[in-house]
């Protein structure tokens, strides 16, 4: 048997978006925590994973002869680079396809905070249509249009978000020392200045030694009271305590967050003791911004032709992290 490939997420994920494997792949289907996974890699040329979920183990890939490890997602900390550099197993993932899903996500949550709609409609179902509806007048809401959003991170998926915000008439600036150049959508400042000057911060970086707690209590002291913060790139860069403890202070307008320190967050994370008013302006979600059927359905086939490209065209893959 030749071309066969592992793949650590269900068929059905792929069949139910039109995203099968190509009939040249022969792949078998595993759950993660399989005891037969380990063997199955040995035998395997290609290893296909999704970018959210636990570190793979480095010993996995001992003895193997893996042409490739395909991500269906950007993301590739799930695994360890030094040891498969070492290896020598080339690692790609699939850039590009939840940019639209994640600047959705962005609009969507930053319009939800703002304006209060998700606590207005708990307030409602408990009775207090009069007493809420007149604080949100009183407290004279705003929308997006006009304001600034601060991006942190300017990759492809933080280009997307600040075309989506720019089309609704924001002011939009960014921080990346590795973006390059300005966009037509977006000016590029220092860090302090855009905590400092943006109504919502929206974060779109990939989680590495640098970036581990990069917005922790010292970053969201600087932020404007009544500023709204938006966490869908990896968890553990923003840091869960601090965030919780100025939410609870009120010094945050609000927080969208997608991803946390440990997936799923554990009982005690500070985020889900919460309560009262702190709890009303946190919206959480379970690491589903980039995840839509269109999305699902650009990444899977991407991975899949890279798949391909190698196996099967004996071509070198695209989009090679190492």
């Amino acid at each position: 048997m030749s071309n066969r490939v592992l793949c650590l997420r269900p068929e059905a994920d792929f069949t139910r978006v039109d995203a099968a494997a190509p009939k040249g792949l022969q792949v078998t289907y595993h759950a993660p925590a399989d005891t037969q996974v380990a063997a199955l890699m040995k035998a395997s040329d290609a290893l296909v994973i999704p970018a959210v979920g636990p570190k793979l183990a480095p010993e996995l890939f001992e003895g193997t002869a893996l042409k490739i490890v395909q991500v269906t997602g950007a993301g590739v900390d799930r695994i360890d680079q030094a040891a498969l550099s070492r290896l020598g197993t080339p690692v790609a993932n699939a850039p590009g396809g939840s940019n639209s899903a994640v600047a959705e996500y962005v609009v969507t949550t930053a319009l939800l905070l703002l304006r209060r709609f998700a606590w207005a409609d708990a307030e409602i179902k408990a009775g207090n249509y009069a007493k809420f509806r007149s604080r949100m007048l009183a407290d004279n809401l705003a929308g997006i249009e006009g304001l600034q959003v601060g991006l942190i991170g300017f990759g492809t998926i933080g280009r997307a978000v600040a075309q989506a915000l720019h089309r609704m008439g924001a002011k939009v600036c960014f921080f990346d020392p590795a973006a390059g150049a300005a966009t037509p959508d977006a000016r590029a400042v220092p860090l302090d200045e855009l905590l400092a000057t943006s109504d919502v911060v929206s974060v779109h970086v990939p989680l590495l030694p640098a970036t581990q707690n990069m917005i922790g209590e010292r970053e969201l002291a600087r932020m404007k009271s009544c500023a709204v913060l938006i966490q869908a790139s990896r968890g553990g860069i923003v840091d869960d305590a601090a965030l919780a403890a100025n939410l609870a202070a009120g010094h945050l307008g609000g927080a969208a967050v997608d991803v946390y320190s440990t997936e799923p967050p554990a009982p005690d994370n500070p985020l889900l003791k919460l309560t009262g008013e702190a709890a009303s302006r946190l919206l959480l979600t379970p690491h589903i911004a980039g995840v839509t059927r269109q999305a699902s359905a650009f990444l899977f086939r991407s991975a899949w032709q890279n798949v391909e490209r190698v196996l099967i065209g004996k071509e070198p893959p695209l989009n090679r992290v190492y």
